[in-house]
């Protein structure tokens, strides 16, 4: 019974089943809005930070309470429901739709949820869910903001990756992208453990003591790109894939992100290695001159 009522309000609502992606919702629907929230995101996290580094001490943060904690708190329960909607959906649409890829040379569940037929349109279940997905990509703008607050801290990497990602999430809709289901899965799976991570570590409980959130990001765009590699396989042999030219943009893009995480991932643990071997030389100076004193006082 729990089951089938929440298989209803996230796969069978007549609001859900009845979707279909156009110029006329009510929010985030045109390009127009696209790009001018792209522009006005970067505009403020810029502004931002400039003036604070113009009227604040480089050392100085401003205190935001609890708000990132509910930040991602709200963050990991979406992604939660996005998830669990989005796989009953899919078992929906597979069921419902199954029939018709006779037509098409798509055999199994597995090639449909990488390759979508040529000719489908951006209506129903998983749609609407990836309509969902594309609108709580604004909320994650907000984490820009907390962190130029908290840490006076903004770099070109999190303005073109918040930035891509709000992009690609609109794309998929617009064009119908094929492989945004297993994006979606992917991303909102990992975003309820990053974000349920940093809700942790912000109530003050401990953290890990690796770059939890960095290793999962990683983890998450090298099976992106193993994806990606099969939809171009199925794309070259089964026939086509729709919204093959948006797809290319997006393998790009996350090829892009893919090279600037893990430069970052690098560097960070070349970091680490080199503050250890400081400590250990600083240790062994320490124990060096401990003994010689010792000796010294040995012989007085």
């Amino acid at each position: 019974m729990v089951l089938q009522t929440i298989n209803y309000w996230l796969a069978e609502h007549p609001v859900i089943v009845n979707f279909r992606w156009s110029p006329f919702l009510p929010w985030g629907a045109t390009w127009w809005f696209l790009i001018s929230t792209i522009a006005i995101y970067v505009a403020a996290a810029t502004s931002l930070h400039l003036l604070l580094c113009l009227l604040l001490n480089r050392r100085h943060r401003v205190p935001l309470g609890p708000v990132p904690a509910m930040h991602s708190l709200t963050l990991a329960l979406i992604s939660i429901v996005i998830f669990i909607g989005i796989i009953c959906s899919t078992v929906a649409e597979i069921r419902d739709t199954r029939w018709l890829w006779r037509r098409t040379k798509t055999a199994t569940a597995f090639e449909w949820l990488l390759c979508f037929p040529l000719g489908t349109r951006a209506s129903g279940r998983v749609f609407f869910w990836s309509y969902i997905f594309y609108l709580s990509r604004y909320l994650h703008l907000l984490r820009t903001f907390f962190t130029i607050l908290r840490r006076r801290r903004l770099t070109f990497f999190t303005l073109f990756n918040q930035s891509v990602l709000l992009l690609m999430s609109f794309i998929w809709l617009e064009f119908s992208q094929s492989f945004q289901v297993m994006a979606i899965l992917l991303t909102t799976i990992s975003y309820s453990v990053i974000y349920g991570y940093r809700f942790w570590t912000a109530i003050g409980l401990p953290g890990a003591c690796f770059p939890f959130v960095v290793d999962c990001q990683v983890v998450v765009l090298v099976c992106n790109l193993i994806c990606h590699f099969g939809v171009l396989l199925l794309h070259l042999f089964k026939g086509g894939c729709n919204g093959f030219g948006a797809w290319a943009l997006n393998a790009v893009l996350n090829s892009v992100i893919l090279f600037l995480v893990l430069k970052f991932y690098v560097e960070v643990h070349t970091r680490k290695t080199e503050v250890a071997e400081l400590r250990e030389r600083e240790g062994s100076t320490r124990h060096w001159r401990t003994s010689l004193k010792t000796e010294h006082e040995k012989y007085r």
